[in-house]
């Protein structure tokens, strides 16, 4: 009963963030490329945004792909302008992938819309509840984490 009521609410508040997203996305017709990515595209996005720059080698490590896959996603997103492809700075002979500045700006752009959502919901249910939720959440990070 509990795991399930803790799913649902899951689901709820994915589609609050979806719900923001898409309302975004709707807005920022010019950058509609950043709004139709799969869930793996988007995970290779946040994943190169993480570590600032990386290598294919590196990208399809933390994403658990071959090589060959992460090169044919990071080919698919630098069409897109979302990711760009360089030689590394520190080693001519390394090529590395990271998000391009325009991504970026869109990306913290939805990000701060998708903050004041919850800004506006932790307001909602008070200072007490958002203190009990932060601490249960950090539990929960802590032990998903541990899984990794």
């Amino acid at each position: 009963e509990q795991a399930f009521y803790i799913m649902e609410t899951g689901k709820l508040i994915h589609d609050r963030v979806s719900r923001v997203f898409a309302g975004h996305a709707a807005r920022d017709r010019k950058k509609k490329e950043l709004y139709e990515l799969s869930i793996s595209q988007l995970y290779a996005v946040k994943a190169t945004r993480n570590k600032g720059e990386v290598t294919i080698t590196e990208l399809s490590e933390l994403l658990n792909v071959s090589p060959p896959s992460a090169s044919a996603m990071v080919d698919r997103l630098v069409e897109k302008g979302i990711l760009t492809r360089e030689r590394s700075a520190k080693d001519r002979r390394k090529v590395v992938v990271s998000v391009s500045p325009e991504a970026i700006e869109s990306i913290e752009k939805v990000e701060k819309k998708i903050l004041n959502s919850f800004i506006c919901l932790i307001q909602k249910i008070g200072p007490e509840t958002a203190h009990n939720w932060c601490e249960v959440l950090a539990r929960v990070k802590e032990v998903l984490e541990g899984e990794r």
